[in-house]
């Protein structure tokens, strides 16, 4: 696949809010995924471990009430998509997120994402 294809494709699977099957389809084995820096949270790597950071944002969710992601733009081997977000958290009531997020494509699939986010 392309960027432009793997954009796509990861842009209509999230809009449909599939995200365990956006990474199935579409993340290299060995996937770095770099939250917001200023929230300290630390660099994940590997898709064992994205597995299990996914199912914890799953289950401190107690309702999302609206989810918009942006048609990406494609450069090169990278793209970015914005994404917005009003969500209910179990501890940390509902927030609203603007984040913009940038993905690195090789060989056909996401091998770098990292996330600047507001909330």
């Amino acid at each position: 696949m392309t960027t432009q294809e793997v954009a796509n494709r990861l842009v209509e699977l999230c809009r449909q809010e599939k995200h365990p099957q956006a990474q199935a389809e579409l993340y290299h084995n060995d996937i770095v995924s770099i939250e917001d820096e200023k929230l300290g949270a630390p660099i994940t790597k590997g898709m064992e471990a994205i597995r299990v950071k996914t199912i914890v944002w799953d289950e401190s969710v107690v309702e999302i009430h609206s989810a918009f992601v942006s048609d990406p733009i494609v450069t090169g081997n990278h793209f970015a998509v914005t994404m917005e977000n009003d969500i209910t958290f179990n501890d940390k009531g509902r927030i609203q997120i603007n984040e913009v997020c940038v993905y690195e494509v090789q060989q056909g699939k996401i091998v770098r994402e990292q996330f600047f986010y507001n909330m």
